[in-house]
């Protein structure tokens, strides 16, 4: 039985963060729609110090992760650095090949929609197995640990961070679609997981 249940873990897994890395690469990343939290933040350092998603992700979640280690069980966080390992695998081999959606930069309303579902689906896929996809997670436990905030406004300040550093590099109009993504990828995670916090 629990052979079973560890192979469906590793599964989510799998599916979830291939989804998310793909919708990552094929959509955010060449639309120049972000993401806020670890997500976006990966997607900042790409575009000031030209250092791909696939390292910084591991890195900024390594560390999230240290942050929370004292308050996550030892499942939780093997599993999640499983997630975050595997996340930068497939991004690594997405960025081995040209996009193979079509560039949405002019279509901003569409690349925000089509983006958040693909964040959407593969976080909700990870999250509802109890395993963080990314830091964000980690990170927004510490956070709601340390204010005593609910969860909820921790995520809320980690992107509002992140889109608000954004605008270092892309204009108001791109950040506000880029919030719309952020607020449409946290709902579709809802619904998948109903107890997931983003």
């Amino acid at each position: 039985m629990e052979h079973s249940s560890t192979k469906k873990l590793l599964l989510h897994i799998l599916v979830g963060t291939a989804i998310l890395s793909f919708g990552l690469y094929n959509v955010h990343s060449q639309s120049a729609i972000t993401e806020g939290g670890i997500l976006g933040a990966t997607l900042l350092i790409q575009h000031w110090f030209h250092i791909s998603p696939a390292i910084t992700e591991l890195v900024l979640d390594v560390f999230c992760y240290g942050l929370g280690l004292r308050f996550f069980g030892k499942r939780f966080l093997k599993y999640s650095l499983l997630a975050t390992c595997t996340y930068s695998a497939f991004y690594a081999f997405y960025e081995q090949f040209p996009p193979l959606l079509p560039d949405l930069t002019s279509h901003p309303l569409l690349a925000a929609v089509l983006g958040a579902v693909f964040v959407g689906v593969g976080v909700g896929i990870v999250v509802k197995v109890g395993v963080a996809a990314c830091g964000d997670d980690s990170l927004a436990l510490v956070l709601s640990k340390a204010t005593g905030r609910p969860i909820t406004f921790s995520y809320f300040i980690t992107d509002l961070t992140v889109l608000t550093l954004s605008l270092s590099y892309l204009p108001w109009k791109q950040i506000a679609f880029s919030l719309l993504s952020v607020m449409l990828s946290s709902f579709i995670i809802g619904k998948i997981e109903p107890s997931g916090k983003r």
